[in-house]
């Protein structure tokens, strides 16, 4: 028996082979890929290194993080976007069915929508020319399956939505991306404190990742998805920081420079100008004066006590009973019971403690109904304190 070598391979073929085969994977999935021809043959030719490597039998390091580059790379929706809805009135029926009131917000977003329109037939060659047909009526269903088949997507404009927690700048990005037919994507910009967040790390430095736009490019599936950029004046504390954040943000905002953006990792000129961005704040404390010449500034106002009754019974109070499966036969709240509700302690200028209020209402009834209570609960003026803690209303 040969001890020298016992229980270790004679060759190293099997491991080779392997090797080789995920190698060849690898550039089969980049070369099938739709990504563009320059980032193509820049990526090939680490593939072809590792394969030199792998059919001299050496494993080596590089590849991991050249498999980590690929597939991000092919993961990037190169080329694909998603066809625009335009249909105002569809539109406006979905706004309408999701948020109360706020109609100067919605007129300043339909009045983008239809110019977007515009734009799109013009984009196409498309002309009205149906006399009959006015101009207000291009939001029917068939002028825009008609209009949506072209050969590129117009630009979005960019909005900055203003007002204190709560008032429905989040959600009523998502009623926007929902109504043209768009993919939605979020990102968090609060208490950012690193520019790569935005822009990507190195793939020469430690942990290399792409940036949070490229992310939200690849959870999409799409390059024209609604991207809404949440928080953009919490960015960071520190000067410095918050200027590299405020810059980075310039160029992924503004239409002239966003159409290459680059991002460290990808180490390539990426387009978001099909993208609709959208971006929110409490307040424009910290933002630069060229980003903000650079948005559409719409202000969201406190809801009055009267719109929040509203919000309540027709919005807030179905979706909850919804929720725990329960329809409105279960629980009845008395008129005189909702200003108790409404008026949390202090001025809330949006709906989120009129949210925990009467969730937290339907919750304590649920109780009651699984504990044997006859349905419907009636909730009253005398029994509120049962339903509402003490602390969350004028019983304090």
């Amino acid at each position: 028996m040969d001890y020298i070598n016992a229980g270790i391979p004679q060759n190293n073929s099997v491991t080779t082979d392997d090797s080789i085969a995920e190698v060849l994977a690898l550039k089969n999935s980049l070369q099938n890929s739709n990504a563009p021809i320059e980032l193509k043959n820049d990526a090939i030719s680490s593939i072809e290194r590792l394969e030199r490597i792998a059919r001299k039998g050496v494993y080596s390091a590089e590849f991991e993080n050249v498999n980590k580059y690929i597939q991000w790379v092919t993961r990037i929706p190169w080329g694909v976007v998603s066809q625009d809805n335009f249909d105002l009135q569809h539109a406006k029926e979905l706004m309408d069915s999701t948020h109360y009131g706020m109609d100067p917000v919605k007129n300043v977003i339909m009045d983008y929508l239809a110019s977007m329109q515009l734009e799109s037939r013009q984009s196409t060659g498309v002309t009205n020319n149906t006399p009959s047909q006015p101009l207000g009526s291009l939001g029917g269903r068939t002028q825009v399956d008609t209009i949506s088949i072209r050969p590129k997507t117009v630009k979005a404009p960019v909005f900055l939505f203003v007002g204190l927690q709560g008032v429905g700048k989040t959600s009523i990005a998502k009623s926007i991306a929902e109504a043209m037919g768009r993919k939605f994507a979020r990102i968090s910009l609060g208490a950012i404190g690193d520019v790569r967040t935005l822009r990507g790390t190195p793939r020469y430095a430690l942990d290399p990742e792409p940036g949070q736009v490229i992310k939200a490019l690849v959870r999409s599936g799409t390059m024209n998805p609604v991207i809404l950029l949440d928080e953009i004046e919490k960015a960071s504390g520190n000067a410095g920081l918050l200027n590299d954040v405020m810059a980075a943000l310039l160029e992924i905002l503004d239409p002239e420079q966003n159409s290459s953006f680059i991002d460290h990792y990808i180490d390539y000129p990426v387009d978001l100008s099909k993208a609709f961005f959208i971006c929110t704040a409490n307040n424009l404390g910290g933002l630069s004066a060229a980003l903000l010449d650079r948005v559409e500034i719409i202000r969201f106002t406190s809801y009055s006590d009267d719109e929040k009754a509203v919000i309540a019974k027709k919005y807030i109070l179905p979706r909850v009973l919804s929720g725990l499966n329960l329809s409105e036969e279960f629980i009845r709240i008395e008129e005189n019971v909702w200003p108790m509700i409404i008026r949390p302690v202090g001025f809330d200028a949006g709906i989120r403690q009129l949210e925990r209020n009467i969730a937290g209402i339907v919750r304590a009834a649920a109780r009651k109904i699984i504990e044997g209570t006859p349905v419907p609960i009636v909730v009253t003026s005398e029994n509120i304190s049962q339903y509402l803690p003490p602390d969350q209303g004028p019983l304090s």
